[in-house]
């Protein structure tokens, strides 16, 4: 349980300093319901979730291919991350009245872009590695449980986060009018295209 509850902490704490992925999230719970949002940050849980376990089972030899190709991982993120925003910005608002339903095939859109874009930063694996290392925590012989609940936790405690974010923006959500939610579009796209941008000049 002791190490079930330290991946909590870790995953909550990796999901919650801004980014992309949260503004993303964001302005999916502001604009298109709290379900779009959270499927999206699961997304991103899911991704977490497969660097925490590759770093606390130790399999270096995938680090070390991630790291090594970090550059291209970073190269795709970042164009990733400008054709996220630039359709984040052209999406057109539907009219509250239309946008009850939501379909499967919406919240499969909404969970692979968000797992590609968090899965193509290798940075993560790294942090996690660093942050596994200095509470002396990760896989060790005969306590493979300890690994599984490690692992566990870190994607419940991002889950955690996304859900508590998107319950929160839904709640808000519901006293903006299509107007607003318009520009929540342009402003959010624009900003996660800048993000995107200055990804690739951090490259160059």
């Amino acid at each position: 349980m002791e190490h079930l509850l330290k991946g909590v902490a870790i995953g909550f704490l990796m999901a919650v300093p801004v980014g992309p992925i949260n503004l993303l999230c964001l302005r999916r719970s502001l604009a298109e319901g709290r379900r779009v949002g959270f499927v999206s940050g699961l997304g991103a849980a899911a991704a977490d979730t497969t660097y925490g376990a590759i770093a606390a089972v130790g399999l270096t030899a995938v680090t070390s291919f991630l790291v090594n190709h970090r550059p291209s991982l970073e190269l795709f993120g970042g164009l990733f991350l400008i054709l996220l925003g630039l359709h984040t910005m052209r999406t057109r608002t539907q009219p509250r009245s239309e946008a009850a339903a939501v379909h499967v095939r919406r919240l499969w859109d909404a969970f692979v872009s968000t797992f590609v874009y968090t899965l193509a930063n290798p940075m993560l694996i790294i942090v996690f590695t660093g942050v596994f290392a200095s509470l002396g925590l990760g896989w060790q012989p005969g306590r493979t449980l300890d690994a599984l609940e490690l692992v566990g936790g870190v994607f419940l405690g991002s889950s955690l986060w996304w859900l508590t974010l998107t319950m929160l923006a839904g709640t808000l959500g519901r006293r903006l009018d299509d107007g607003a939610l318009r520009w929540i579009n342009l402003i959010a796209g624009g900003v996660i295209v800048a993000f995107g941008v200055w990804q690739l000049i951090r490259l160059i």
